[in-house]
């Protein structure tokens, strides 16, 4: 709704506010739509390995596109940081907060 402006003016960061509240509860399509707009630099700095984090997460819970989306960021992405991502990935439990910077 925010991302996109329709009923409401468009607000990047108040999407993100949203689509980072359903991920953080492991919403497979809050960590969808969070990742994309970390791949896409929007409303965040555009940073690869968060996205891939969400895109790895949205993905074991059987997205499609989060597949599809993990596998088309990861030709963008370091071995280093491919490997951060899934460290990252498999840190992370429901109900705790992702981390806003990768570093």
């Amino acid at each position: 709704m925010y991302e996109n402006g329709k009923g409401v003016p468009q607000d990047y960061k108040e999407a993100i506010t949203w689509y980072r509240k359903a991920a953080e509860q492991g919403d497979a399509d809050g960590q969808l739509f969070l990742g994309m707009m970390y791949l896409e630099g929007k409303g965040v700095p555009r940073n690869l390995v968060l996205a891939y984090m969400l895109f790895n997460l949205a993905a074991v819970e059987g997205d499609d596109v989060a597949v599809d989306l993990r596998n088309f960021t990861e030709k963008q992405m370091t071995p280093a940081q491919i490997e951060k991502a899934q460290g990252l990935s498999r840190q992370w439990k429901v109900g705790t907060p992702f981390p806003t910077s990768s570093k």
